[in-house]
């Protein structure tokens, strides 16, 4: 790296030339040691020392890291640190600025988890479709943890205050040491075969990794896994996660919150029944007022048999006597009516003998004008027959005539209308002769 040409430089240029040095020579490092000196500040970031017998160095984990550590760091806990080396310019402190914090000797316990944790989800472990629903309202609820833990306090009291009319089992278990994994793995499966619960709590308190380790072992997830009843885990604390966590069918963050999910909440019940009460109280008050009105309305309507009785007897009267009114009326209109009919009649009645007499007198005369009308018929007939007769040219023709007909078959009236040679028809009164007109005759001749 090049330095300044300058002889004399600033304090802050010296520190930010470490700086550069110490961030590109030296490469993320895994450091071991003790924590000292540790501050949580207020702001979320931690500062501590990390040192061993010969040596420390300051260190720095800020709050985005910090928030995602499992546990809590704590004064002289032995630590495997990750991060980058730097310097802190306006102090000029040489520092360790952290990505990573896991209490020594647990790396392999991590791989060890984190390898179990993929395995099993590969083989569908943690899958939801697996995932068993809680009973809304369980008979009974069955524990799996020590007798001695504190967790069993917690988890009993919830219960006793939550749902005390809800019998609790418990299984006991070793929650920590070598034979505590076959224990709980009994446990679950006692449970399991008995069918005495609905549901089935596995919990202990929280603790370091190492603590918790019972619920990382493989025999137990798979036990959680078989079990027929629906099982939550709560195991540790909010930040503590178990293989355990991910078979269950349910994760609570507490002992105290996996009580809480396992149960109905016997005060929200009652105010829920307190409340329905209050509802079926005013439904059943305004159901009586409504009947209380209806019996009201119908007692106003209701009459003593003898009244109604008098009732419809002065009814039946008052009918009567308007139906007698009716009849007079109507027998009084009617025979008005049948009398002013009797002498239209009377003023209508013909007199037969006269009719007839003078029908026989008008028939008498209807047969002389007739008579009368006939002869003057037959007179005007002869007249125009005469006359007729003396117009037929068949009568012309049988006293010696003869009618000229030319090719066309039109009767010549003229002799100017024939021609030399032309060829004629004489019509006789009896038939007819064909003639030929050798000169035509002079006008106004006739023959002789």
């Amino acid at each position: 790296m090049p330095f300044p040409d300058a002889n004399v430089i600033s304090v802050s240029e010296l520190n930010r030339l470490a700086r550069d040095l110490l961030e590109s020579g030296l490469p993320a490092l895994w450091i071991s040691g003790e924590i000292s000196n540790l501050t949580l500040a207020a702001s979320g970031h931690a500062y501590f020392s990390l040192k061993d017998e010969r040596a420390q160095i300051r260190a720095v984990m800020f709050r985005n890291r910090l928030s995602q550590l499992g546990f809590v760091p704590k004064e002289g806990m032995r630590v495997e640190a990750r991060g980058t080396v730097t310097l802190y310019e306006p102090r000029g402190d040489y520092q360790v600025n952290l990505a990573e914090l896991r209490q020594a000797g647990l790396g392999a316990l991590f791989e060890a988890f984190e390898k179990l944790k993929a395995r099993l989800a590969i083989e569908g472990l943690f899958d939801n479709r697996h995932k068993k629903p809680l009973p809304a309202h369980p008979r009974a609820i069955g524990i799996v943890t020590s007798p001695r833990a504190a967790a069993l306090r917690d988890v009993v009291t919830t219960l006793r205050r939550r749902a005390p009319g809800i019998p609790l089992i418990l299984y006991p278990a070793q929650v920590q040491g070598e034979a505590a994994p076959a224990q709980i793995v009994a446990a679950i499966e006692a449970a399991g075969a008995r069918q005495e619960v609905d549901v089935l709590i596995v919990c202990r308190g929280g603790g370091s990794i190492e603590d918790l380790w019972s619920f990382n072992d493989e025999r137990v997830a798979r036990a959680v896994f078989a079990c027929p009843l629906p099982v939550v885990s709560g195991v540790g604390h909010e930040t503590d996660f178990t293989i355990c966590d991910f078979v269950a069918d349910l994760r609570a963050p507490t002992p105290t919150a996996a009580a809480e999910l396992t149960s109905p909440d016997r005060a929200a019940m009652l105010a829920r029944l307190a409340e329905l009460r209050r509802h079926l109280d005013h439904a059943l008050r305004r159901r009586l007022e409504n009947a209380a009105q209806r019996l009201d309305q119908l007692g106003r309507r209701l009459v003593h048999p003898g009244a109604r009785l008098n009732q419809q007897r002065e009814r039946l009267a008052a009918d009567g006597r308007l139906l007698e009114q009716l009849i007079r009326s109507r027998l009084a209109s009617t025979r008005q009516r049948v009398d002013g009919l009797g002498e239209r009649l009377r003023r209508a009645s013909p007199d037969l003998p006269r009719r007839a007499e003078r029908l026989a007198r008008d028939a008498a005369a209807l047969t002389r004008a007739r008579n009368g009308l006939l002869d003057a018929h037959r007179q005007r007939l002869a007249r125009l027959a005469d006359q007729l007769a003396a117009l037929n040219p068949a009568a012309v023709l049988a006293r010696g005539y003869a009618i000229v007909e030319t090719a066309d078959g039109h009767a010549a009236t003229d002799p100017a209308q024939l021609a030399q040679n032309e060829r004629v028809t004489l019509r006789l009164a009896h038939g007819s002769v064909d003639a030929r007109i050798s000169h035509p005759p002079r006008q106004h001749e006739l023959p002789l």
